[in-house]
């Protein structure tokens, strides 16, 4: 027995709403609605104070061990002196948090920007930002622009080099994961393979050492070294940003983290206001034009 044509098109209306209910709910949402969306419209999730963090009512701040000047002083990121430690408390700050909230947490800087859940709100320790990263990791905007250094000790052949030419018959070294590595094997592109180390200070023993004839080190860095813990050593150039793009350093969260735009709003908020230029005078002033490589 066929139903009546009424029950039909009761039955089809029910269809077509239960159809297109799924099918709003499934919809995406456009990725660059969302990745516009102005940190101001979204003051719920960035009540001052109030935001999704690890641990409810406390802002947990990540970095390496140790944490070398200029970027931290004294291997005491908790005492906010050095650039970065600065930074983090102005960011601190701008998201409702005063300093007795902040806790530091030690975080090897590889693992930092390597896929998977973090245990911190945010990290800070020189990482660049570069869409490789991104692929595991959300940025926040950059907070300071950084050129990559190159050291050597006094009088050898390496510090008189004047080019990249120079460099490319050299044993060059630098910390594994970094930018400086990645200068090292597709700007100089040397004759010998590159040195990587797990920290500088091994970059460092082993450039004091002879085992390298010259490291490769963000540019502050290579003034902090050559001024204080290698000072028989120089700084032979910087290198020019490889396409004209600025490189920046960036602080690191989860990948799809809610509080992304949160710490971005925070960033660009202290650099419009002229706090992040101030600290980067006060912390980093040391580091001024060097020879540029080409």
């Amino acid at each position: 027995m066929h139903p009546a044509p009424s029950a039909l098109r009761r039955a089809a209306a029910v269809a077509t709403t239960a159809l297109l209910a799924t099918a709003l709910g499934c919809a995406p949402q456009p990725e660059e609605k969302a990745a516009d969306t102005p940190s101001g419209s979204t003051a719920s999730t960035c009540a001052k104070g109030k935001l999704a963090t690890k641990t409810s009512g406390k802002l947990t701040i990540a970095t390496d061990e140790p944490a070398y000047e200029p970027w931290f002083k004294d291997d005491e990121p908790a005492n906010g002196e050095g650039f970065e430690s600065a930074v983090a408390y102005a960011v601190a700050k701008q998201l409702g948090y005063d300093k007795s909230a902040v806790v530091w947490q030690s975080v090897p800087f590889n693992k930092a920007f390597a896929p998977g859940e973090k245990t911190f709100d945010f990290d800070i320790n020189q990482v660049s930002i570069s869409d490789e990263r991104k692929k595991a990791v959300d940025f926040s905007s950059g907070y300071y622009d950084v050129r990559q250094a190159v050291i050597a000790l006094k009088g050898t052949k390496a510090a008189k080099a004047k080019s990249i030419a120079d460099l490319k018959g050299l044993k060059l070294g630098a910390q594994v994961g970094t930018t400086s590595l990645g200068y090292i094997d597709d700007v100089v592109k040397p004759t010998q393979e590159a040195a990587a180390y797990a920290k500088n200070d091994q970059a460092k023993s082993a450039l004091k050492n002879g085992q390298v004839d010259a490291v490769v080190v963000d540019l502050p860095t290579a003034f902090y070294i050559t001024a204080a813990e290698v000072t028989d050593a120089t700084i032979v150039g910087q290198f020019e940003n490889r396409g004209g793009t600025p490189e920046q350093f960036g602080l690191v969260l989860d990948k799809g983290s809610a509080l992304t735009s949160c710490v971005t709003g925070a960033v660009d908020t202290l650099r419009k206001d002229g706090t992040l230029a101030e600290l980067e005078q006060r912390w980093l002033s040391d580091a001024v034009d060097a020879p540029v490589l080409k």
